[in-house]
């Protein structure tokens, strides 16, 4: 598949504008041998995802400028990055609606549990390639 191509299952993006729990996702995944790149917001958001090629994106709901369920319907708009799973991340109370409409793979409320987190990661990058 040509989606698969344009991916790297190791490579995870993560868009919060949260700059500690960047920094906590960034050594969480990476102690699991991931290599991560980080994004404060959403500007330009197909651009980021062609250019990293991730195999996952974790996406914060509520960040600048359009806000995650834009950002993930702008993402799944594009026939070459509709297939990355995207796991939604926000402290909502309707997170489970926000992610059913905007077609994520996963939803996490904040607080999370870190074991939470790495177990959806390792089962949708597996079953994604």
């Amino acid at each position: 598949m040509q989606d698969n191509l344009l991916k790297d299952s190791r490579v995870i993006a993560v868009f919060d504008d949260d700059q500690d729990l960047l920094e906590i996702f960034r050594f969480l995944l990476e102690e699991e041998g991931h290599k991560v790149v980080l994004f404060n917001n959403c500007d330009d958001i197909v651009s980021k995802v062609r250019e990293t090629k991730p195999g996952l994106i974790l996406m914060d709901n509520w960040i600048p400028l359009v806000g995650g369920e834009k950002a993930i319907g702008q993402l799944k708009a594009e026939e070459d990055l509709k297939h990355i799973p995207i796991i939604l991340v926000s402290a909502a109370n309707d997170i489970a609606e926000v992610a059913k409409r905007a077609g994520t793979d996963g939803v996490i409320a904040k607080p999370f549990d870190f074991e939470v987190i790495l177990g959806m990661v390792a089962k949708l990058l597996g079953s994604s390639h």
